[in-house]
Order: C-alpha cells, then sequence, then structure tokens
C-alpha cells in the first residue's frame, strides 16, 4: 500500500532534525539559565560574565527579562553554555 505524504515536509521532522547543525536548537532561555547557575553559582556566574543582573541581587526572572531585550549579553550566555554541556 502506498502513502500519500503531504507537501509539508515541516511537520514531519522533529525539532532537532529541522535545524541538526543548531545546538541551541529547543533550548528555552529559561533552562540554559538554570544549568549555569547550578553549575558555578551566581557569584561565579557574574565573574564570567560581567553583567549587572549576575552580579547585583541576581534572579532567574530578572536575569531572563534582561537577557531577553539584551542581545549581547544572552550571546555570551549561550556560549558559556556551549562550553560547559
Amino acid at each position: 500500500m502506498i502513502q500519500i505524504l503531504s507537501h509539508n515536509k515541516t511537520s514531519m521532522t522533529t525539532p532537532k532534525e529541522a535545524q541538526p547543525n543548531n545546538p541551541l536548537h529547543g533550548v528555552k532561555l529559561a533552562d540554559i539559565l538554570e544549568v549555569l547557575v547550578k553549575k558555578y553559582g551566581w557569584e561565579e556566574l557574574g565573574d564570567r560574565i560581567s553583567i549587572r543582573c549576575f552580579t547585583h541581587n541576581p534572579s532567574i526572572k530578572s536575569s531572563l527579562t534582561f537577557l531577553r531585550k539584551t542581545p549581547w549579553a544572552r550571546e555570551k550566555v549561550e556560549q558559556l553554555y556551549l562550553r560547559s554541556i
């Protein structure tokens, strides 16, 4: 029996298959931040990436707010995450 497939190929691929060369695809920023905080703690994280949301009264919520609005800081966090895993 022949099965007829739709022309929409994207619905047949998993998220990892959609962007196989992007290790951050499907990984939420909140998850990245939680991994880094668990691994390094806020103090060392602030030493490694010198941004105020890590050094002055840090929290996941305030850091996410800042990182979502600041592409250069988010890129630094993502790069640290990739080096850490």
